[in-house]
This record gives structure tokens, sequence and C-alpha cells, in this order.
């Protein structure tokens, strides 16, 4: 049993306050789960780009395969939010995470009988992503069903610093592992740590769910969840603001290569430690906005962290110094992840539960969905101008944005739950 961290006060800065979410016995599970998975899926990113690029040799080849991995959240997560809605949470995340696993034992299967190929893996990926488009908005829409709306987000930044932490010690893991037990190795590693969140969700205790008196159509329900909201202005501007920094702000992340080579001129390890400088900046971005969230206006957080990603992101465009690229990649990660946490957190606090994982997949659809046309056009931009005007541009549309937006919309951001739809 994870007991609660004491109260250590330094700077004013409750850590109790931070780990306040583990106080919830179904939290802690989830969260020791999803340590061991995340890890095993960041060491397999890893090992796949590697193995893409082995059997191809071409970059083409591996970024339409990553493509294909994640198309499938753009086409299918309103399915998903739907279905969050239809049927109990925590039966959909055991059924996703479970078929991840066997894709991830069928990878490493493939790999040791020396029959895996291109289109295999391109196979694998598309269906990952699948269970991605279901698994996201349930999973996301959950997390408030074990903590309540008091301890939100704060789980929300702890979830966020899991994963940051995870990115920047998990591909470090797959270094070491792809040279002691080779690629199978580390498909086979992945795959056994999908068992720690599975085992997670069957441990956690969960009052009975009320069954839905009716049902309509999914077409239908989801039509309903976009006009929740198109007709409530403060979550269309959350969920319109999460779609302008996906689709131009994010995009960054693509061009990292072409920026430690072309712009920055260092070899691969200055590339490894740059984008380690930018999970870094999440992580303890995510660790601050679960100290000081109670204690500051989610206003404040939200528009803060927009306009330091932006700022962060002009400056690392402009960057010839690579010092002063790694600390704004670190600056960027910060105030990104309080972006989007306040986003997440803003969303499900308001939404009545009937919606939330119909909402949730909206938001998913914003966040990640349209992330790969997102990349497509930064590179296209990229190609006809250059990687600096192309993330520069993305930072003042983002900027530009986030002022209207801001001075559109006046009234705080949701807090509470308003009353269910008539």
């Amino acid at each position: 049993m994870v007991t609660q961290p004491p109260s250590i006060v330094a700077g004013g800065i409750s850590w109790r306050k931070t780990f306040s979410a583990f106080r919830h016995r179904n939290y802690r599970l989830f969260f020791e789960g999803q340590l061991v998975s995340v890890i095993g899926t960041w060491m397999q990113q890893v090992a796949l780009s590697w193995l893409v690029y082995d059997i191809s040799k071409s970059a083409f080849t591996l970024g339409w395969v990553r493509f294909l991995s994640a198309i499938p959240v753009t086409l299918f997560t309103l399915v998903g939010g739907a279905m969050a809605d239809r049927f109990e949470k925590r039966r959909i995340v055991i059924l996703t995470e479970s078929t991840a696993m066997v894709l991830a034992f069928a990878l490493a299967a493939l790999v040791y009988f020396g029959v895996i190929k291109i289109w295999q893996i391109a196979l694998v990926g598309f269906l990952d992503g699948m269970t991605d488009a279901f698994d996201i908005p349930a999973r996301q829409s959950f997390v408030i069903e074990m903590v309540g709306k008091d301890d939100l987000m704060n789980a929300i930044a702890l979830n966020s610093s899991l994963f940051n932490g995870a990115r920047v010690f998990g591909p470090a893991l797959a270094g070491v592992l792809i040279g002691i037990i080779g690629l199978t190795g580390c498909f086979f590693v992945n795959g056994l740590s999908y068992l720690a969140i599975v085992a997670a969700y069957f441990a956690m205790r969960l009052p009975a769910a009320a069954p839905r008196a009716e049902r309509q159509p999914v077409w239908h329900e989801t039509v309903e969840a976009l006009r929740y909201v198109r007709s409530h202005r403060a979550i269309r501007a959350v969920i319109l603001l999460v779609t302008i920094v996906s689709l131009f702000g994010w995009p960054y992340s693509v061009l990292m290569p072409v920026f430690a080579r072309d712009v920055l001129h260092v070899q691969a390890s200055g590339y490894g430690y740059l984008m380690a400088a930018n999970g870094v900046g999440a992580l303890f971005g995510a660790l601050t906005l679960a100290s000081v969230a109670d204690s500051v206006a989610r206003r404040v957080l939200f528009y803060g962290g927009l306009f330091g990603f932006c700022i962060m992101l002009a400056v690392f465009a402009l960057s010839h110094a690579y010092w002063l690229s790694a600390v704004a990649l670190a600056g960027s990660g910060f105030f990104m992840i309080i972006f989007f946490a306040t986003a997440n957190t803003a969303v499900q606090t308001h939404v009545p539960d009937e919606l939330r994982g119909r909402v949730m997949g909206i938001y998913a659809l914003a966040f990640l969905g349209l992330t790969p046309f997102g990349s497509l056009l930064a590179g296209a931009i990229a190609r006809t101008t250059s990687a600096s005007f192309a993330v520069s541009l993305g930072a003042v549309i983002c900027l530009i944005a986030g002022l209207i937006v801001m001075r559109l919309t006046r009234t705080p951001l949701p807090v509470a739950q308003p009353s269910p739809l008539p």
C-alpha cells in the first residue's frame, strides 16, 4: 500500500498538495500500473523507429508508418468517446490495454522468427492507433471517477509528470536494452508491461454503475456532444485553443532533427539532449501545476501556460546557440504541460457525467487527432521556407489566437459541473 507523503513545505509549496490524488486507492493503482506501461510504450516506440529505418533505410517510410499509427485517433476518437458514455469505462480500458499487449507480443514474435515486413509494422501501428482512439476518451474521463472533482487537476498533472518522466527514462532504457536483449526483447518487455495496468484496473474497487435508461444511435449522441460544446462559450474557447496549438504549435517536435543538424550543428547525442531538456521541462511543469493548482486562478494558468509556451517556442525557433535552444525547449515543455493539463481539467469538471466520454472524445480529437496534419503542414512550410520560419509562424499564430480568445471570453474558466442537460 502506498502511504500518503508527509507534508513538507519548501518555498511555499506543500508536497502533500502535490501528491494529493494519491490519497485515493484507485488512483494509486492506476498511477503505478501506468508508470510501468508507459515506460514500456516509450521503449517500443524507440525500438520500432529503429526497426523501420533498419529495414527500409527511408525517412519517408519512417514518417509514413508514424502517420498510419496516428490517423486512427483522428478518424475514430469521436466514436471512442461515444462508447465511453455507453459502457463501463473500466471494461473499455481493460480491453484496449489487453489488445495493445497482444499487438506488442505479435511484433516480438514476427521479429524473433525473422519474418517482419514493413507492411506488418504499419498494420500493427494502425491497430495500435485504433486502440488509442477508444482508450484515450475512456481513460481520460475515467480519472474523475477515481479521484473526484477536487483532486482532478492534481491527478491530471501527476499523469503528465508520469508521461514525461517516462519520456525521459523510457528511450534511454530502450537504448540499453536494444544492445542487451535486442529488438525482440524490447517488444516482449513492452507486452509484459501492459500486465501492470490491466492488473491495476482489475484491482480497483468501484461502485456499481447505473445503466443508461436509453441509447440513441452513435452519430446522434456524437452530434449531441458537439452541440453541447458549441453552446458553452468557455468550453468552446478551450477546445478551440487546444486545436490551434495542436495544429500550429505542437508540430515543432517533428522538426527537431532539422534544428539539431542544420541549425545547431550537433550530432545524434546533442539531439537526444534537446529532447531530454524538453521532457524535463514538461516534468517540472506537471509537478509545479500539481503543487499550485488550488492557489492560482485557472484562467491565469491556462493563458499563462499558452503565452509562455508561445514565447519559449519563438525563442527556440530564432536561437542559434545550443544552450539557449535547450533552455527554450525546457521552458516550452514546462508551459505546454500547464496549458494542456489546465485545459483538460476545465473541460472535464464542466461537462455533465453523461456527456463526459463524448466531450473527451472531442477534446482528444483536438489534442491528438489533428497533430498528423499539423506535422504535415509544418513540414511543408519548412520545406518551402525554413524550419525556423515554420516554428516561428506557429508560435505567432497560437499567440494571436490566444489574445483574441482571451479578449472575447472574459469569464473565468469553468470550475464546477452545471446541471444535467434537460
